[in-house]
């Protein structure tokens, strides 16, 4: 079967949103103004899920052995960053004088401090990352700060292959429980779950329904009822919860609430509007991000800390929109590189685990 670029593309897409999201929300909270940061939500990581969906099947072992792939690579990386974060720690203040980080760090509100810098690595951090409990790397905020989806992602993944390989019949069923169990959810906050629990009803019912499209292609004379769907969800939202509503859907994302669900509609719409109806035929920068998503969302979480130097001295110099452009594009390089070396050092890792597996043999 031939590769749908299509969903590559998306990817890949989704992948440069994520860029721009976290280089409005974590560096650009100081400059970049509140409506463009909002903005940058339109396209969120509710479409990865989306397209997980569309590319998952009922195969159970193949599934958990990509999980299980993906878990070696995910510590892989952990024990790379964890390494980098403590010799920046260590050294870090050869290149950088103390007073310069002092201010920057009391400037972006890192937990580290320049003068309290250990001799010993907190051997315990690589520890909990590896059990996906995300202490903070405080050289680079942002990789640790992005990894909720990572969790949230193995949960819908095991549960979702289960639901398709014993429940085939009944998926729709189980849409209608994670979107009804979304809404109790929201209508009675005390009990929405707390942890990435609360996050799964509504991913999950965003996960299935992709599957349920897989294949699929929506009819051209539904496309407006859609966007007209989406278009009155969004009007309902704006009078029932005010026009402040508007300022604090980055909040309602932390878990999923009525508000943030709403503006996520337009790119799940869009996202399988054009799925089977716009072709990609040929290989392309974007698509090979799509291809490489993960080392690209790995990559980005270092990128985004490291354009935190940048805003530093360049924040009072220029316009805003100029900054942020020029922040946005150096992110994305910065993540292009890494992302290189993450997949190079990624296959260096596993060329190591192979060989202590054949030693171990003997």
């Amino acid at each position: 079967m031939n590769r749908d670029l299509y969903i590559d593309f998306a990817k890949g897409l989704a992948t440069l949103s994520i860029i721009f999201i976290h280089t409005a929300f974590w560096s650009g909270q100081f400059y970049i103004i509140p409506e463009i940061r909002v903005f940058s939500l339109v396209f969120d990581v509710a479409l990865f899920y989306a397209l997980s969906g569309i590319t998952s099947g009922a195969d159970v072992e193949k599934t958990l052995y990509r999980l299980l792939k993906l878990q070696i690579t995910y510590m892989i990386f952990v024990t790379l960053l964890f390494f980098l974060d403590y010799c920046f720690k260590v050294f870090g203040l050869a290149f950088f004088s103390l007073e310069w980080l002092q201010n920057f760090y009391s400037t972006f509100g890192s937990k580290y401090s320049a003068t309290n810098v250990s001799a010993i690595p907190q051997w315990q951090n690589l520890g909990n990352w590896y059990l996906h409990e995300y202490s903070n790397a405080d050289t680079f905020p942002v990789v640790m700060g992005s990894f909720w989806y990572l969790k949230v992602y193995f949960i819908l993944t095991v549960f979702g292959v289960l639901i398709l390989k014993f429940f085939p019949k009944h998926i729709n069923w189980f849409i209608g429980i994670c979107i009804t169990l979304t809404l109790l959810f929201n209508i009675f906050p005390d009990i929405y779950p707390t942890g990435q629990v609360g996050y799964v009803a509504f991913y999950m019912a965003v996960f299935l329904i992709g599957n349920r499209m897989r294949g699929k292609k929506i009819p051209a004379k539904m496309i407006p009822v859609l966007y007209g769907l989406v278009a009155v969800a969004l009007i309902w939202m704006f009078w029932y919860f005010g026009n402040e509503v508007f300022f604090k859907i980055n909040k309602k994302k932390f878990p999923p609430q009525i508000p943030y669900i709403i503006w996520s509609l337009f790119s799940l719409t869009t996202l399988f509007v054009l799925y089977n109806r716009l072709k990609i035929t040929k290989d392309n920068f974007v698509t090979y991000i799509g291809k490489n998503a993960i080392f690209f969302y790995f990559g980005q979480g270092i990128s985004s800390s490291l354009v935190y130097f940048l805003v530093v001295p360049l924040k009072e110099n220029m316009p805003w929109w100029i900054l942020m452009i020029l922040i946005y594009i150096t992110n994305v390089i910065l993540a292009f590189i890494i992302s290189a070396a993450l997949k190079k050092t990624d296959a260096f890792g596993w060329k190591i685990l192979e060989f202590l597996c054949k030693k171990t043999a003997q």
